[in-house]
């Protein structure tokens, strides 16, 4: 346990002190802030509603539900759970440029949400996968930067995530075709 407790803080240090530079500060605080995702998320909506017919309209409900439930799962019952106190409460020399949080850390319910949306929906669009995975990963990786999550906290969160997504994708499938065959 005190092995995988040391990768999990080089990781960490790795990515919170020694790549530090103000540029990235900037980027990961952006790409973070998940409200810089609505006005993306909304367009998506709306081509998907309106130039996906059936097919488009069934993956938003699927994928709306699926982050309901997957940040509800890691925040009420996981956090809970597992309340594992954030690395900007326990190391004093964290840089965190959006400040530190109060909640407890493990999952990262950013790369739980990232990774269930990006395995949903390259499971329903898997042209895209490359931009629905780098995105899960660029926002996973912008929280150990940040200092508010360590790494097994991300990679906790994307395993579940994943797992979420996939089996979220497998439901939406089944109606999918079910309405398809109906036509």
């Amino acid at each position: 346990m005190e092995l995988l407790y040391s990768i999990d803080l080089s990781i960490f240090y790795f990515l919170n002190h020694t790549i530090s530079t103000g540029f990235l500060d900037k980027f990961f605080t952006i790409i973070t802030n998940v409200k810089n995702w609505y006005i993306a998320y909304v367009i998506l909506i709306g081509i998907a509603l309106i130039k996906g017919g059936t097919h488009g309209r069934i993956a938003v409900i699927g994928i709306l539900i699926l982050i309901i439930v997957s940040d509800q799962f890691g925040y009420r019952i996981l956090k809970e759970l597992f309340q594992r106190v954030r690395p900007c409460n326990v190391l004093n020399d964290v840089l965190t440029p959006i400040g530190c949080i109060a909640n407890f850390s493990f999952p990262s319910n950013h790369a739980l949400n990232n990774f269930a949306a990006a395995t949903f929906l390259f499971k329903l669009y898997p042209k895209y996968k490359w931009a629905f995975f780098i995105t899960a990963i660029l926002v996973s990786l912008s929280r150990v930067y940040l200092g508010v999550h360590y790494p097994s906290d991300i990679l906790g969160g994307a395993i579940i995530g994943a797992l979420l997504g996939y089996m979220f994708s497998i439901a939406t499938q089944k109606v999918i075709r079910k309405f398809e065959t109906k036509k």
